[in-house]
C-alpha cells in the first residue's frame, strides 16, 4: 500500500493567449542562466576576464543544446521522424542527452576560450560548479514532462506517472522511482558540496577540479542507469550512457591522478 507519493504534474505548459510556454524549457533555461552567472563569477574571482567568459559561455551553451539534441535523436531517428520530420526540433517535448550536450559544450567552450586568449583550465574549474547547478535545476523539466523515471516503486517519494507515459511492460504500475529527482539531489547536495570541499581542502592543479566533477557525477549516472526504463542503445550488454559514464569516471580519475602527481613531484621554481 502506498501512503505517499509525488503527484504527477497537472500540466507541462503555461498558456498565455496563443503562446504556450513549456515548463521543460523554463527549467532548462533557468538552469542555464544560473550556470552562466555562477561560472562567470567564479572565473572572475580566479582572475579571469568575466567579459570574455560571459560571451563565450553563451555560445558553449548553444553548442551544448545542439549536441544534446543530436545525441538523443541519432539513435532514435526513424522513431522520431515517423511522426513528422519537424519533430526533430521538438525539444520542448524532452529529448536532450546530457553527455552529448556536455561533450559538445565543453569542446566548443574550450576552443572559444583558447581562441580568445582565456585560461582554459580556469574556466573548466569555474564550470565545475556551474554545470551541476544547471543539471540540478534543469532535471525538474523532466518531472513536468513525466519522463526520466525508473522502475516501479512504492516508496513514499515515488512519482506518479500517467498511463500514457508508462512503458508497456509497466502499464499497470502507477508509481516509479523519480530518477530525475535522484539526479537533481545528487548534483545539488553531493556533487557541488564535494567539489567545493575539494577546492578548499586540496591544492589542486588548475583544471583538476573539473575532473572531480566528472567523477562524482559519473558515479551517480552509472548507478542510476540500472533503474532507468527509457529506451537506450545497448553496447556490450550495458546502456550506452552507463558505459559512457563508466569510461568518463575511469579516464577522469586516471588523468586526475597523473596530473596531480606531476604537480606534486615537480621541483619548486627558484
Amino acid at each position: 500500500m502506498i501512503f505517499a507519493s509525488i503527484p504527477s504534474p497537472a500540466t507541462n505548459v503555461i498558456e498565455i493567449g496563443p503562446l504556450d510556454i513549456h515548463f521543460y524549457g523554463l527549467m532548462i533555461g533557468l538552469g542555464v542562466v544560473v550556470s552562466i552567472i555562477v561560472t562567470t563569477r567564479r572565473y572572475g574571482r580566479m582572475g579571469g576576464d568575466t567579459a570574455i567568459a560571459e560571451k563565450l559561455l553563451v555560445w558553449a551553451v548553444v553548442a551544448g543544446v545542439l549536441g544534446a539534441r543530436i545525441a538523443y535523436v541519432a539513435p532514435r531517428l526513424s522513431q522520431i521522424t515517423d511522426r513528422g520530420f519537424w519533430r526533430l526540433f521538438a525539444i520542448w517535448e524532452g529529448g536532450l542527452a546530457l553527455y552529448g550536450g556536455l561533450t559538445a559544450g565543453v569542446i566548443v567552450g574550450v576552443w572559444l576560450v583558447r581562441r580568445n586568449h582565456g585560461n582554459v583550465p580556469m574556466i573548466l574549474d569555474a564550470a565545475a560548479i556551474g554545470i551541476p547547478l544547471a543539471q540540478g535545476i534543469g532535471r525538474w523539466g523532466n518531472y513536468f514532462n513525466q519522463e526520466l523515471f525508473g522502475t516501479p516503486s512504492d516508496l513514499p517519494w515515488a512519482v506518479e506517472i500517467a498511463e500514457r507515459f508508462r512503458p508497456a511492460e509497466y502499464i499497470n504500475s502507477a508509481t516509479f522511482h523519480p530518477v530525475f529527482l535522484y539526479e537533481s539531489v545528487w548534483n545539488l547536495a553531493i556533487v557541488i558540496p564535494v567539489v567545493l570541499w575539494v577546492e578548499k581542502r586540496f591544492d589542486l592543479r588548475r583544471g583538476n577540479l573539473f575532473l572531480v566533477y566528472l567523477i562524482t557525477y559519473g558515479l551517480a549516472r552509472f548507478t542510476l542507469e540500472f533503474i532507468r526504463t527509457d529506451n537506450a542503445t545497448i553496447v556490450a550488454g550495458m546502456r550506452a550512457n552507463q558505459l559512457f559514464a563508466a569510461v568518463v569516471v575511469i579516464v577522469s580519475a586516471t588523468i586526475l591522478f597523473v596530473r596531480q602527481r606531476q604537480t606534486v613531484s615537480s621541483p619548486p621554481e627558484v
